[in-house]
């Protein structure tokens, strides 16, 4: 499909990944259809036309996504019931004629993976490939972005990590690589990308990085997964999101985090942001 004849529809521009992607399509001057759970949330960009629906398979789904080519198709917000909203919606997009889906995934997404939510995009990027739409899926590590953040008030990440390794990539380096294959999809039908940073961290690495860009005394301080359960028991959350927030950590200690892809800058043509260089910019 040649980028001329593509009509684009992007989910999730009311958040930083999809915004930051839609933002680039309208600066490059590419029209594009928002799709949105809430009119008032969307960003006012050129060339877009705003279009309400939620996730699932529904015919208000169906009719946004009518008469769209290409989607790019942002993982829904964590809960329960995630991979339905994934498969419904896929399955409305499916009806609704859309021809490629280019999906957020997470890097090493497998059904036995040890961080719960990668899981769910197993599931999800198993039936997108059985839907018969062309599709491309962006397996993204952790982002660099919340990893600089996940400190308390007392500067101590904790958690079960160990000295596993995690190559954390920043959000913005997905963006880019997003709108890189969203204005020439065929180059890219059928492909699965692991997105990471350029190298694989311990948070041993994350912390010192962090006190040595913002001068803010932070380190690691490893925890058993009881431990971890303990200290976070208080929030009250449902057990599958204690889960998830425990199995964060737990999945850089297995190892499964640590694989380095040279992915972005094969398809941008620039290297992935290492951690130094990200806190620069943000300092």
């Amino acid at each position: 499909m040649s980028v001329s004849s593509s009509r684009l529809a992007v989910t999730g521009s009311s958040g930083a990944l999809g915004g930051a992607v839609a933002a680039a399509l309208a600066e490059a001057g590419y029209e594009q259809r928002l799709v949105v759970r809430s009119q008032g949330r969307a960003p006012r960009l050129p060339g877009t036309t705003v279009v309400t629906a939620a996730y699932g398979h529904t015919a208000q789904a169906r009719d946004a996504l009518r008469g769209t080519d290409v989607l790019f198709m942002v993982s829904a917000a964590e809960s329960e019931d995630r991979v339905a909203e994934h498969v419904g919606f896929i399955d409305a997009a499916a009806e609704a004629g859309v021809s490629h889906i280019v999906y957020t995934s997470f890097l090493g997404a497998a059904e036995d993976a040890t961080f719960t939510l990668a899981r769910d995009h197993w599931a999800t990027e198993q039936h997108l490939r059985a839907s018969g739409v062309n599709y491309t899926i962006l397996r993204d590590s952790f982002y660099l972005d919340a990893l600089v953040g996940f400190a308390d008030e007392s500067g101590v990440i904790q958690g079960p990590a160990g000295s596993g390794r995690v190559s954390a990539v920043a959000r913005a380096d997905v963006a880019r690589v997003a709108t890189r294959i969203l204005t020439d999809p065929g180059a890219h039908r059928g492909r699965t990308y692991d997105l990471t940073g350029p190298t694989a961290l311990t948070l041993d690495d994350v912390a010192e990085a962090v006190t040595r860009h913002t001068g803010r005394p932070t380190r690691f301080e490893d925890q058993s997964i009881a431990e971890a359960e303990e200290s976070r028991s208080h929030y009250g959350v449902p057990r599958w999101q204690l889960d998830a927030w425990v199995s964060t950590y737990t999945a850089i200690a297995a190892g499964e985090m640590a694989t380095v892809s040279d992915a972005v800058l094969q398809i941008t043509g620039e290297p992935a942001t290492d951690i130094d260089s990200f806190l620069s910019a943000g300092a």
